[in-house]
C-alpha cells in the first residue's frame, strides 16, 4: 500500500478502500418480520420522526426501550431484544443500556434488517463434504472413518461464502440502498429537488455503522477524515452540511472501486498457485495452514477443518479480536484469549472452549457440538443435539431449526479467565444462560433454509441439562511459565441444584471408595471387577465425549 498522508483528497479510494462492518450483517439480523421494512424508506422515516420527537429530552437524540416498544409497536422483549443487539455490534462501547440508542444508529440498523444473506456455494464433491460431515455421531464403533486426506480436499471455504464474497455481497446491498439511508440520515433545507436534503458532519458519521475506510494492518481511517468535503474542517468551528447527493456520488464511487479491487483479487487468487490445502499433504502439515490467522488486523482469524486433535489459541497466537472456527469434527479446539466477536460454524462431534468473548458468539449449522462460552451474548441457529455451557450477560438467542439442545451453566475456568472477562467486560455477577428467548424457524434473512411462502412457527428453545449430567470441564495448564493469571475457580456462581448434585456425586464416589477398599475379593474376581470398570468407563467416555480431551493428551 503506497503511503499517502492526504486523506483529504477525493481519490481515497486509490490507497484505502471501503468496506462494509462486517458485525451489523453477521450478528445484528434479528428473525422478526415485523422489524423488516420492505417499502423502502416510507415507514422508517415516519419512525425516525416519532423516535426524534421521542428523544427531545436527551441532548444526543437517545432512547430507550420504552421508546423503542411504543414507537414500533412490538412487545417489551422484542425492544429489549433490538436495544441489545445493536449494543453488541456498535463499534463504540457506550453502556447502552444506561445511555439509551441513538435514534439514527437505530434507524440504520432497522434499515438493514432488509438484507439477506449470501448463500453458501456448493461444494464440488458431495461425497467429500458427506464424509465430514456424518449423519450419525462420529463416535458409533468409536471411531469414524474420516481419513487426514479426506478432510484437506473438503475445506470448509468451498460450501461456505468466503470474505471476499461476503464482502461483496454487503458493498453491493450498501451500493444498491445507499440513496435511502443518506435519505434517513438527511436534513431538509429551503431549496429545490435533490438539493434541499444535507449532510451534517454528524449524520454523516453514522455511516460509521455500517462502513468504514482502511488497509490491511493499518488503522481505520475516521470517515470524515476519509471525506474531502469534511477532511479539512476547523475543529473549533461546526463544518458546513453537504448536498446529500455529493456524499451520494462520493461513496457510489468508492464502493465501485472497492468492488473492482475486490473482483480482481479474487481472480488473481483463483489465476494463482494452488493453497496448500488443495494438495494431497500429509495432516500435520494441513492442520498447521488451516489454523494460521490472517495477516489482516480488520479481519478474523479461521480456525478450520480440524479433525481428530485439539487446538490451542492463545491471545498471542491470534490476529485482530473476532474468531471464526469452521468445519471442525471430533476435536477439542481451545481459544483462551479476549475476543470482541467468534463465530463457530459447520462443526459436529467437537468441543469448543472460547474464552472471553466481550460482544457477541453466533453458532449455526453445527451437530453434537459441546460450546463452553464466557460471552456478553449469544445466538444458537440451526443446530442439533449441542450443549451450551453458558456465563452470559444477556439472555441467549436462539433462531431457526434446531433440534435437542441443552443448556447447562459454566463449567470451567483457566489461569487468565477473569483477566479477559475484566479486558472485555463480562460480568460473572449476571449469568442468563437459563433464560434463552427461541424466535421463529423461518430466518427472513435467509433465503435458501427457508423459502419465501413458508408458514413461521416459534423455534424448539433448549431445556436444561440434568444437574446429575453436570461436570466441571477440566482446562490442562498451557499457562505455565507466562505470567499467569489469578483465576483459581469458576468464576460464575453454580445454581444451587447443581452443587447439590454435585455434592452428592462427590459424596456417593466416596462411598464406592471405600466400599471398594473393603470388600475382601479373590485375585482373579479383582481383575474382573477392574476389568469391568475399565469398560464402563470407556463406554462413559464415548458416550459422553469425553474423549475429545484424550486428543490433548494425546499431543502432548
Amino acid at each position: 500500500m503506497t503511503d499517502n498522508t492526504e486523506p483529504s483528497t477525493a481519490s481515497t479510494s486509490s490507497t484505502a478502500y471501503v468496506h462494509p462492518r462486517r458485525e451489523p450483517f453477521e450478528h445484528g439480523l434479528i428473525p422478526i418480520p415485523k422489524l423488516i421494512f420492505t417499502d423502502g424508506t416510507q415507514t422508517l422515516a415516519s419512525l425516525k420522526e416519532k423516535l426524534v420527537h421521542r428523544s427531545t429530552q436527551s441532548p444526543t437524540h437517545r432512547v430507550d426501550s420504552i421508546a423503542v416498544s411504543e414507537t414500533l409497536q412490538i412487545s417489551p422483549d422484542h425492544a429489549q431484544l433490538i436495544i441489545d443487539t445493536l449494543a453488541v455490534v456498535i463499534e463504540s462501547d457506550a453502556e447502552i443500556e444506561s445511555v439509551g440508542v441513538d435514534v439514527f444508529d437505530l434507524i440504520l440498523f432497522l434499515y438493514i434488517q432488509s438484507y439477506k444473506r449470501l448463500l453458501p456455494r456448493t461444494h464440488k464433491d458431495s461425497a467429500a463434504v458427506a464424509d465430514v460431515w456424518p449423519s450419525t455421531s462420529a463416535f458409533d464403533g468409536y471411531l469414524s472413518a474420516l481419513s487426514p486426506l479426506q478432510l484437506v480436499r473438503s475445506n470448509s471455504r468451498r460450501f461456505m461464502p468466503s470474505l471476499a464474497d461476503e464482502e461483496a455481497h454487503q458493498l453491493s446491498y450498501l451500493q444498491k440502498h445507499l440513496a435511502n439511508i443518506l435519505s434517513l440520515l438527511a436534513d431538509s433545507v429551503e431549496g429545490e429537488g435533490e438539493e434541499s436534503l444535507v449532510l451534517t458532519m454528524e449524520k454523516f458519521e453514522h455511516l460509521e455503522f455500517l462502513i468504514y475506510f482502511g488497509e490491511k494492518g493499518s488503522e481505520k481511517i475516521p470517515l470524515s477524515e476519509a471525506a474531502p468535503f469534511f477532511a479539512n474542517s476547523d475543529p473549533d468551528m461546526p463544518a458546513a452540511p453537504v448536498p446529500a447527493t455529493q456524499v451520494h456520488d462520493w461513496l457510489l464511487q468508492n464502493i465501485a472501486s472497492a468492488l473492482e479491487h475486490i473482483s480482481e483479487r479474487v481472480s488473481a487468487k483463483e489465476n494463482g498457485p494452488p493453497n496448500a490445502s488443495d494438495q494431497d499433504v500429509p495432516m500435520f502439515d494441513a492442520y498447521a495452514s488451516s489454523i494460521k490467522p490472517l495477516t489482516s488486523a480488520r479481519g478474523p482469524s479461521y480456525i478450520e477443518g480440524i479433525s481428530k486433535s485439539s487446538c490451542v489459541k492463545k491471545a498471542s497466537d491470534l490476529k485482530g479480536s473476532s474468531v471464526k472456527v469452521v468445519n471442525c469434527h471430533d476435536s477439542v479446539i481451545y481459544i483462551l484469549a479476549p475476543l470482541r466477536y467468534a463465530t463457530i460454524y459447520g462443526c459436529s462431534d467437537a468441543t469448543i472452549v472460547l474464552g472471553a468473548v466481550g460482544k457477541a458468539v453466533r453458532v449455526e449449522h453445527c451437530e453434537r457440538v459441546h460450546v463452553i462460552a464466557a460471552a456478553k451474548r449469544i445466538c444458537i441457529a440451526n443446530c442439533r443435539e449441542c450443549v451450551f455451557f453458558l456465563g452470559v450477560n444477556q439472555r441467549p438467542l436462539i433462531v431457526g431449526d434446531n433440534h435437542k439442545l441443552q443448556v447447562a451453566p459454566y463449567n470451567t475456568f483457566y489461569s487468565q479467565l477473569e483477566e479477559h472477562m475484566n479486558q472485555v467486560g463480562i460480568q460473572a455477577t449476571i449469568n442468563r444462560w437459563d433464560d434463552p428467548v427461541a424466535l421463529g424457524v423461518v430466518d427472513p434473512h435467509d433465503s435458501l433454509s427457508h423459502p419465501a411462502g413458508v408458514s413461521d412457527v416459534q423455534a424448539e428453545s433448549a431445556t436444561r441439562l440434568d444437574p446429575d449430567q453436570l461436570t466441571n470441564f477440566l482446562i490442562p495448564n498451557w499457562f505455565e511459565g507466562e505470567s499467569s493469571g489469578s483465576t483459581k475457580d469458576n468464576p460464575f456462581p453454580l445454581p444451587d441444584i447443581y452443587i447439590a448434585s454435585q455434592h452428592r456425586n462427590h459424596k456417593n464416589l466416596a462411598e464406592i471408595k471405600q466400599i471398594l477398599r473393603e470388600t475382601q475379593l479373590e485375585e482373579s474376581r479383582k481383575r474382573e471387577l477392574s476389568s469391568a470398570l475399565h469398560a464402563q468407563f470407556k463406554d462413559w467416555l464415548y458416550a459422553s465425549g469425553n474423549i475429545r480431551q484424550l486428543y490433548c493428551l494425546q499431543g502432548d
